[in-house]
């Protein structure tokens, strides 16, 4: 059942990073984009909170479809890659290592701020049932 519950939840990623994906990143390819970046960065800001997230270890399916499933559909490491190749070969050095950095760096970022929410989250729970 496990891998039917991350193939469901990794189509609804896909089509939920391809809708950010149409509305978000632009035409122009002198631009970042945008819609690459967010999904890149919210999926860490997720995986991040869930990775931490002690009640979630209970429910194994359920953490392997929303990691592994939806948040790996989601992210996109291979179009983070394309889309740098291409920036490169049209010579936008500027927007492509803008690009990388804030990709990269952002992206451990907002793991830490996942796992600092979740930490805090499982904190503020324990003072509310003492």
């Amino acid at each position: 059942m496990t891998v039917l519950y991350i193939g469901l939840a990794g189509i609804a990623g896909a089509l939920a990073r391809y809708g950010l994906s149409v509305v978000m990143n632009p035409q122009q390819v002198a631009s970042l984009p945008w819609g690459t970046l967010l999904c890149n960065l919210a999926g860490c800001l997720v995986l991040g909170f869930l990775a931490y997230l002690p009640g979630l270890k209970r429910y194994p399916d359920l953490r392997a479809a929303l990691t592994t499933g939806f948040i790996g559909a989601f992210t996109t490491f291979s179009t983070l890659s394309w889309e740098l190749v291409s920036m490169l070969q049209q010579q936008l050095w500027t927007i492509a290592a803008l690009y990388f950095i804030v990709s990269l760096w952002g992206g451990i970022g907002c793991i830490r701020l996942g796992r600092r929410f979740s930490l805090n989250l499982t904190a503020v729970k324990r003072g509310s049932e003492e």
